[in-house]
């Protein structure tokens, strides 16, 4: 049996769609490295984003493409995941342990952003990346109650913080440094200051994403925030209304001020189906999150309907991705988690390419 030749699967390979990215696998240009006999194929690809529940997805990919071109030749993939640093805001020093901070932001209250956040960093964490969470909404901390955490973190003897955990997550909220029931009646620059220590002064350990829960808002407090927290990139929140939509533009506005990336758009809220004739009602419109998208130039990143078992898992404490890993809820959160996490893997290599230099 001849050797399968490189060139026609390398052609096929970049031409196949990539399954986060929306584009090809060439123009993703992931890290490959090829083995190739009359006997075998074996392909080693390096993403730039985490796989391990979805693993299977993404060979099974590849296998398809390449497979109808190998001849006969049995075709094994293998995927060795590679999470690096990304640049952060210009003359901003990046955080030593934490590989990327992910912003999590909706300039509007009420439009679900920390269910978003919490599913987005828990989709993270079980795709195999090592995650924390910081509720950054200091007036309105949600993050304790939708991951059932309560009482007071430990200070080490090097007087620093320890994260409470849950689903494998390392979780740290000003939620667990008071008295629920007490409101908090600061000003912004106490706010902003409470903000930084939580973050700087927490033992994070070794994270590959630090997702932030911002609070609502593109005020004075979440514009120094922005500033002062070296983010790699941000994904905004809306629901499909256009009330919600213009908010959403000032969000968008406000990253690019401070030259944060805006990794694209997710669009919460999007319809209701009933559960008894299955017809869809869209409660709060139709297809503002893509308009959203398509005119700041940035991704949709997923859609995901209203549904009673998200409230209930929330409120519950146990998050759809936690408490159904294999419903529909937590696979439109695992998608939209991927494809940011894609992007924003993408978007650097695209920051950081040079001219190439070819020795002849």
């Amino acid at each position: 049996m001849p050797t399968p030749d490189r060139e026609t699967l390398q052609q096929t390979l970049n031409a196949a769609a990539e399954p986060w990215l929306g584009g090809t696998f060439g123009e993703a240009d992931w890290p490959l490295a090829w083995d190739i006999d009359a006997q075998r194929i074996k392909l080693t690809v390096s993403p730039g984003y985490p796989l391990r529940r979805s693993r299977s997805a993404f060979v099974g990919t590849i296998k398809a493409v390449l497979e109808p071109v190998a001849g006969g030749v049995k075709v094994e993939i293998a995927v060795e995941p590679e999470i690096k640093a990304h640049p952060v805001q210009p003359n901003m020093v990046r955080l030593a342990s934490i590989k990327n901070v992910l912003a999590v932001a909706s300039a509007k209250g009420g439009v679900g952003k920390s269910t978003v956040a919490v599913n987005l960093a828990l989709a993270l964490a079980d795709e195999g990346a090592r995650v924390g969470m910081l509720d950054a909404d200091i007036y309105g901390p949600s993050q304790p109650r939708m991951l059932g955490l309560s009482g007071r973190p430990d200070v080490s003897d090097k007087k620093k913080i320890q994260p409470l955990c849950a689903f494998g997550l390392k979780v740290m909220s000003a939620g667990f440094l008071v008295d629920p029931a007490t409101p908090m009646v600061w000003r912004g620059p106490m706010v902003t200051q409470a903000l930084t220590q939580l973050l700087g002064d927490t033992d994070w350990g070794e994270l590959d994403y630090l997702v932030v829960d911002m609070p609502p808002g593109t005020g004075d407090i979440q514009l120094t925030l922005a500033q002062r927290v070296p983010v790699a990139g941000s994904v905004i929140v809306t629901t499909p209304q256009e009330i919600a939509v213009a908010d959403a533009r000032k969000g968008v506005a406000m990253f690019r001020k401070v030259e944060v990336p805006v990794l694209g758009i997710v669009e919460n809220m999007a319809g209701f189906r009933c559960a008894h004739c299955n017809e869809v009602t869209e409660i709060f419109g139709a297809g503002g999150g893509a308009r959203l998208a398509e005119e700041s130039e940035v991704p949709l990143l997923g859609t995901i309907p209203l549904a009673p078992d998200i409230q209930s898992a929330t409120d519950s404490g146990r998050p759809s991705v936690a408490s159904d890993p294999e419903g529909s809820a937590a696979a439109d959160y695992r998608a939209a988690a991927l494809k940011a996490a894609a992007v924003l893997a993408q978007r650097s290599r695209e920051t950081k390419a040079g001219p190439k230099i070819v020795m002849e």
